[in-house]
């Protein structure tokens, strides 16, 4: 073997060598970079879609998730409740929810919601931005007789029904606010993304 075999031999070793580490260097600085394209905490909460998952709600339960710094409500309805919000009808402020300020277009009906067993609220009042709690209690002794659940806020006293509809004589002017969002599956609900972004 002479000579400038071992040097063409080390030459491949080192070029190889060099090789493999520089691809591990680029490999090290790629993912950390990669990752910074994952929306932050402080991002999500100014704005980034939330995914929850559904199925695990009971009946008549409230879930509360943070979407754009605000309390975003998640109840699933009983059969129950749902006549209980058609009983409710005519004694609200804006039944048909006319002011399209409040929910997306395709969030209709008495129910205001995608699929009725869940509703979905941004849990701020109309009124001057109290947090109203959830009452899914029928007539209890604080709320009076004709009280067939839904939505107290202690503020000043405004009322909702459990489809966020406000009653009449209310200090809040305007429904609860229903925000965007979608159903990915059965058990997969997304506030921040509208259906047809699917």
């Amino acid at each position: 073997m002479s000579n400038g075999d071992v040097s063409q031999g080390r030459r491949r070793f080192l070029i190889g060598a060099t090789s493999v580490v520089g691809g591990v260097g680029v490999v090290g600085a790629a993912v950390p970079f990669v990752a910074s394209w994952n929306p932050s905490a402080k991002a999500e909460a100014a704005g980034a879609p939330v995914t929850m998952n559904v199925d695990k709600i009971e009946p008549g339960q409230q879930v509360t998730v943070e979407w754009r710094g605000k309390p975003v409500w998640v109840v699933r309805r009983s059969k129950d409740m749902l006549d209980r919000v058609e009983e409710m009808t005519p004694r609200l402020k804006d039944p048909e929810s006319t002011a399209s300020s409040q929910q997306p277009e395709y969030i209709k009906g008495t129910y205001r919601s995608l699929n009725p067993e869940f509703m979905v609220l941004v849990g701020i009042c109309t009124h001057l931005g109290c947090v109203p709690t959830y009452r899914p209690e029928v007539a209890p002794a604080d709320l009076g007789e004709e009280w067939l659940g839904g939505f107290f806020c202690p503020c000043h006293g405004s009322k909702f029904d459990l489809s966020g509809r406000v009653l009449s004589g209310q200090p809040a002017p305007l429904n609860l606010e229903v925000p965007p969002y979608r159903f990915d599956n059965d058990a997969t609900l997304t506030i921040g993304l509208d259906p047809e972004a699917a």
